[in-house]
């Protein structure tokens, strides 16, 4: 195994445990990949944070062939067309977090209440049409879906972040998942005043620079 597949191997098995600790990810939930080569490297189906190693994490083409041995995650494909179809992106995470799961259910975007939706590419985190867990539809849907977004909902089911490394996508995730609950929490209260137009079209100019020196690689 090259050094350099061994370290991103390591990253992604890292990556899991990580989501595992947060409490965004529980058992074999999710599925983390990141841009390798020409291909993926990805999570294995029915991966688990307790027992997974470097050797388990899958090499597969972006076309959806497997590269020597392993399983990939059932949601394969929604990972590959990602890579395939946005050059900007080095990563996927996939996630059944709590409070994202609770907003995905409601088959519903989640609105500019904050002005951190921004910050995801759009004006909402849009949400997916409904499709059954590892099916070719489902990687419609949310290719579909995250166009033009860093981030989507999946209906009844998570949500997905992809980033310009695997960090990045981490962070967005923890992110999203913060927001989500803070979206749930306003609701409770209330009804979320939203961002107009203007107010959105000056924060997408404020993030043009905002922390550009200390952004993610």
């Amino acid at each position: 195994m090259q050094p350099d597949e061994k370290s991103a191997r390591e990253a992604i098995v890292e990556a899991v445990r990580f989501l595992e600790d947060k409490g965004l990810n529980h058992g074999s939930a999710g599925n983390v990949s990141v841009r390798f080569g020409d291909g993926a490297l990805i999570t294995p189906t029915g991966g688990r944070s307790n027992w997974l190693t470097a050797d388990e994490i899958v090499h597969i083409s972006l076309d959806g062939v497997v590269r020597g041995a392993g399983k990939p995650s059932s949601e394969w494909r929604f990972h590959t067309g990602i890579l395939r179809t946005r050059p900007e992106a080095e990563a996927v995470v996939h996630t059944h977090a709590d409070c994202c799961v609770a907003l995905s259910c409601l088959r519903k975007p989640i609105p500019p209440f904050h002005y951190m939706i921004a910050s995801f590419g759009g004006n909402e985190i849009p949400c997916s049409r409904y499709q059954p867990f590892g099916s070719p539809g489902l990687a419609d849907v949310a290719l579909e879906a995250i166009d033009g977004h860093l981030a989507c909902l999946l209906a009844n089911h998570g949500m997905i972040a992809m980033g310009r490394s695997l960090q990045h996508a981490l962070d967005l995730t923890v992110k999203l998942e913060t927001l989500a609950r803070q979206y749930i929490l306003a609701c409770q209260i209330g009804e979320p005043v939203l961002l107009d137009e203007q107010e959105l079209r000056d924060v997408h100019s404020r993030y043009g620079t905002y922390g550009a020196a200390a952004m993610p690689r």
